[in-house]
């Protein structure tokens, strides 16, 4: 509680009162004192920021809910700003900037106060603001894959939903993070359908998608993606490694050896 009043600039009363609200649920740690996490922070701080702009209860609740949801556990709490545009609520992570209550893209604006009147100036294309912003999330996903999966996951499907146009590297990331967890092959699978049909020709994605579809049993669909990779890109060795051993156990001896050979000739 100390350290969160603090960071915060508020006295105890006020925080207590907040908790008292139920803007959030800390945990109880040793000789039952408060503890709180990285959300709890940023939830406080939103609260205090919104009810402080005027804007009424009932949306400062749905703004902290939405937003409880989306909060990654790694981001620094510097990396995230709530504001009050209007009687709307305003999310800004670097420079992106989207809706707390329904999560839709903002688009990005410099605020001018002059006598009183607030003016509102455009500073770039719409599009191009939407690329950035699906790349800042990209950009998150890459730093939580390995210390935070479900943040990671989020972050991927904010970029590929923001982005302007098919996000390659986010498709291809958020298929292989999904497909590395046992139980989450089958997303892992559509996400690599839903690639495909921007992207038909990439030998990549059949590649991931023929060890998707292994690891969900589903051999002589894995082969047919196997040969698909191999017929975009006949110098892919580990089409042709994988190929090789899925045609053993399905019992073809020559194909095996074919493919095989061809791994040698390419990695040696």
């Amino acid at each position: 509680m100390r350290e969160l009043q603090g960071m915060l600039g508020v006295s105890r009363s006020v925080l207590s009162g907040l908790v008292a609200a139920g803007f959030v649920t800390p945990a109880r740690g040793q000789r039952n004192a408060w503890r709180f996490t990285f959300q709890d922070a940023v939830l406080l701080r939103t609260a205090l920021q919104l009810r402080a702009a005027r804007i009424p209860p009932r949306k400062i609740i749905a703004a902290l809910s939405r937003l409880r949801e989306a909060l990654p556990d790694q981001l620094p709490l510097t990396g995230i700003r709530v504001s009050a545009v209007g009687n709307d609520v305003a999310v800004r992570t670097g420079p992106s900037q989207w809706d707390a209550v329904t999560g839709q893209l903002l688009l990005d604006f410099e605020v001018a106060e002059i006598k009183g009147d607030v003016v509102f100036l455009d500073t770039a294309p719409a599009r191009r603001k939407s690329e950035r912003q699906a790349g800042e999330w990209y950009d998150l996903g890459e730093q939580l894959r390995t210390s935070d999966v479900d943040g990671a996951e989020q972050a991927y499907r904010k970029a590929i939903e923001l982005s302007p146009r098919p996000l390659y590297a986010a498709y291809v990331d958020l298929g292989v993070l999904l497909c590395e967890l046992e139980a989450r092959c089958k997303d892992a699978l559509h996400v690599f359908d839903e690639a495909l049909i921007h992207f038909p020709d990439d030998a990549v994605l059949h590649f991931n998608r023929a060890i998707a579809l292994e690891d969900l049993g589903r051999d002589e669909d894995a082969e047919r993606s196997y040969q698909r990779c191999l017929e975009i890109d006949p110098a892919h060795a580990d089409a042709h490694h994988n190929l090789a051993i899925l045609l053993e156990k399905r019992g073809d001896p020559q194909g095996l050896l074919r493919h095989l050979n061809a791994y040698r000739r390419l990695t040696t």
